[in-house]
């Protein structure tokens, strides 16, 4: 049976009863597939699972969608106990900000002004901020972190190290829906007909992780992606440095589909324009 907490003496409480390694799978709710993916791995590592769930107001722009963002408790209360999650963490944004709101805020750095950064201003101060915060109540051995959000994942790995917080941050794959789709709590806003819009983003990063060269990959997801209302399409190394080279990189882009704003991303192996051709010939 799951057991749920709302105040922070209650969370204090159960974390100190709390035996073994602790795991921690952080949400604002509305769980899906990726979350339950999410707290799988987290079972796998951890003897105690904590969960929690909350719609941080501190990482949504004055536009974007938060009296909008579904509430789903209950539907994800079940989620939590089919998946055996021990403890599920559930405040108000009252107790997360006992004091209103935060005058002082996790800054993101360079990297946190680009890409998400520079369409959602601020978006990763808030982000940043509130898992911070749950780090330090839930005092976690490992937190758990799904790659959809990879710029979100590099930023909270970089917190961590720099913080000198003594969790281990991990990140599991991205989930997609049947026809490739990458499981979002968004999904559930487009129509039928968006939704078939939408599989042109990840038909573009895997048109783009097939391709091989910097010029190669961009142009090829780029051709898939007409007709959309594109934020970025952006080729990065895997810690988000500009201008990869060769080896391992990161393929990012976000959309606008309808009202509903899509991010995906995919990792791409590059190689320099010779090898790039051998690898063709063979």
């Amino acid at each position: 049976m799951t057991a749920v907490v709302r105040t922070r003496a209650e969370l204090a409480a159960a974390r100190a009863a709390a035996q073994g390694t602790v795991a921690v799978v952080m949400t604002m709710g509305a769980l899906h597939e990726g979350h339950a993916t999410l707290l799988r791995e987290a079972r796998k590592h951890g003897d105690f699972v904590l969960a929690t769930i909350f719609v941080n107001p501190l990482q949504f722009g004055p536009n974007e969608d938060l009296a909008r963002y579904p509430r789903t408790f209950e539907a994800d209360l079940a989620v939590c106990e089919r998946e055996g999650v021990d403890l599920v963490f559930a405040p108000t944004p009252e107790v997360m900000y006992p004091y209103g709101q935060p005058e002082v805020t996790v800054h993101p750095g360079p990297l946190g002004e680009v890409l998400e950064g520079a369409v959602r201003p601020g978006h990763f101060a808030g982000v940043l901020t509130v898992v911070n915060k749950l780090l330090r109540l839930t005092r976690p051995d490992a937190a758990f972190f799904g790659e959809k959000d990879y710029q979100q994942l590099t930023l909270i790995r970089a917190m961590a190290r720099d913080l000198e917080h003594d969790a281990e941050i991990i990140g599991v794959p991205t989930v997609r829906e049947p026809d490739g789709l990458a499981l979002s709590s968004r999904n559930r806003y487009l129509s039928d007909d968006e939704h078939e819009t939408a599989l042109a983003l990840s038909r573009a990063l895997r048109a783009g992780a097939a391709r091989h060269t910097p010029a190669e990959v961009l142009a090829a997801a780029t051709a898939e992606l007409t007709g959309l209302d594109v934020d970025y399409l952006a080729l990065r190394g895997a810690d988000l440095s500009e201008d990869p080279v060769s080896g391992p990189a990161r393929l990012l882009v976000a959309a606008r589909v309808g009202t509903t704003r899509l991010i995906d991303n995919l990792p791409v192996d590059l190689v320099t324009s010779g090898a790039a051709d051998r690898t063709e010939e063979n």
